[in-house]
């Protein structure tokens, strides 16, 4: 008796617990839903850019898989640099990228931040190409002394590639030996300048520090320069296919309809349980509103890009989750049916309905990944939510029922009548 007491106890200071941290947070471990979680461009409207690679016509067609990689890593670094941390990048077919930024105010500007999102260059004044993007291994903002006076000054710091440095000594050699007075060495991203410093000597080292100046925004500059050095590297051009701006209004009219068709299948749901099973159905609905609860904190913390396919698949598990405790109460009934104790066909039920369950899981699992792998936009939040579901609705909806039903046993509550006997 005093066991199952402390299990009920611990049951609802575990619930309540999930349910604070998911509504109010926990110190800075762990934010609110509201905080936690990054609505998508479909929820929060924003701007959507489809840019197109640009191949030459000398271009190894067999590497264009791998330098859509590279070049959708770069971009969502570039994204990252630039500050659209909920931003998003995936491949679309053969040679397009879909950049989502949510929540953008001022979406034009994002796209002329973006660019075309070419590669980087480094021309002399004659226009001349002397290193690309591909030359660099990094470039880092740093603020310290560059020169014997000691004084420290924003700056950016270049790491080349053993060919990057033969190539910037052959650059800085005829660069200082102009006549002309044009010792400058451009860097360049799309054809636009964004810095020409100068050359004073040869430069013959993997590393170079680029000197921004004594200007009122030299620290601003410099890590402008070195963000989109470091994330402009890209291995051909990308061109804006299509832009489009998704309104707020349409999101929040989505999130809205969604959030109302996941609370009236959950009403309905618990609903079902209550009155198909009897107490084995409120024991569920209690799992239930415990696997919510867990399922937004997790959301939270991982802060997960939460999208209308997301939400689909978060109201998926909720059915998959109950559908677990379905075939284990029908086990536990015809186990009741047949003249076993209270206490073993429960200990039954869930042995014989274990290999359903998990033979369901596993496969949906496999599904999953799959969708996780070869998936690309919203099918990758449809597919995260779809595998956490799983996982916690197996933690929480069998671990969380049995030892709610072998607490209602140990409190006497054994009228088999509650049992659907």
């Amino acid at each position: 008796m005093k066991k199952s007491i402390l299990t009920l106890v611990i049951v609802v200071i575990v619930v309540v617990a999930l349910f604070f941290a998911a509504l109010h947070g926990v110190s800075n471990v762990i934010q609110p839903v509201s905080k936690g979680i990054v609505l998508g461009l479909d929820l929060v409207g924003g701007s959507e850019i489809t840019y197109e690679a640009e191949l030459s016509n000398d271009y190894d067609t067999a590497n264009l898989a791998g330098d859509m990689e590279t070049a959708k890593t770069m971009l969502q670094k570039r994204l990252d640099l630039l500050g659209y941390t909920e931003a998003s990048c995936y491949i679309s077919g053969e040679r397009r990228l879909v950049v989502e930024i949510p929540s953008v105010e001022d979406p034009e500007k994002a796209i002329k931040d973006l660019g075309t999102t070419a590669v980087v260059t480094f021309v002399d004044a004659d226009g001349k190409e002397w290193l690309s993007g591909s030359d660099i291994e990094d470039a880092m903002y740093e603020f310290s002394a560059t020169d014997s006076t000691g004084i420290s000054t924003p700056h950016v710091k270049l790491e080349l590639t053993d060919e990057g440095r033969q190539k910037l000594y052959s650059a800085s050699s005829a660069v200082i030996a102009r006549s002309d007075g044009q010792n400058i060495l451009s860097i360049q991203m799309d054809g636009e300048t964004i810095s020409s410093p100068a050359v004073r000597e040869p430069l013959d080292s993997k590393s170079v520090v680029i000197n921004i100046g004594g200007t009122k925004d030299a620290e601003k500059e410099a890590h402008y320069l070195a963000n989109i050095i470091s994330a402009g590297r890209l291995p051909f051009a990308l061109m804006t296919a299509k832009q489009q701006t998704i309104g707020a209004s349409l999101g929040e009219k989505s999130l809205s309809t969604s959030l109302m068709a996941g609370l009236i299948g959950l009403i309905l749901v618990m609903l079902f349980m209550v009155v198909v099973y009897r107490l084995m159905g409120v024991i569920s609905c209690i799992a239930l509103m415990a696997y919510g609860a867990l399922f937004a904190v997790v959301l939270s913390v991982m802060h997960v890009n939460l999208s209308l396919p997301g939400i689909a698949g978060i109201i998926l598990t909720i059915g998959m989750a109950v559908d677990a405790n379905v075939i284990i109460f029908e086990r536990i009934k015809e186990e009741l049916k047949s003249g076993k104790t209270l206490h073993y066909a429960i200990e039954s039920g869930y042995k014989r309905a274990m290999i359903a369950i998990i033979d369901a899981n596993v496969t949906t699992l496999i599904a999953g990944f799959v969708l996780l792998w070869q998936g690309t936009g919203t099918i990758l939040g449809f597919a995260v939510t779809l595998l956490l579901g799983v996982v916690l609705s197996m933690l929480v909806m069998l671990v969380l029922t049995k030892l709610l039903l072998k607490a209602a046993v140990g409190l006497k509550i054994t009228n088999l009548k509650l049992y659907c006997a």
